[in-house]
């Protein structure tokens, strides 16, 4: 499952991100690392999102959110 079609107040689990070497490098430093858990906060339009990540908050828009491929936790 790819992030983009994850609901608001639904929480996720980082399986594989498909982004050019320097975007993934830089959500790693942000704390975006397989394992981690996503809650998103809000969604606006096609993709584009808020999400919750290790306590900060992230908007991510549709360009990444369709290579995040992660996982439904409860």
């Amino acid at each position: 499952m790819l992030l983009k079609d994850i609901q608001i107040g639904e929480t996720c689990r980082v399986e594989k991100i498909n982004l050019p070497f320097q975007i993934e490098r830089r959500l790693q430093a942000l704390g975006m690392i397989r394992d981690t858990t996503i809650s998103v906060l809000n969604r606006k339009g096609k993709g584009i999102m808020i999400i919750k990540l290790r306590g900060s908050r992230f908007a991510l828009g549709y360009q990444m959110t369709k290579n995040i491929e992660v996982e439904k936790v409860g």
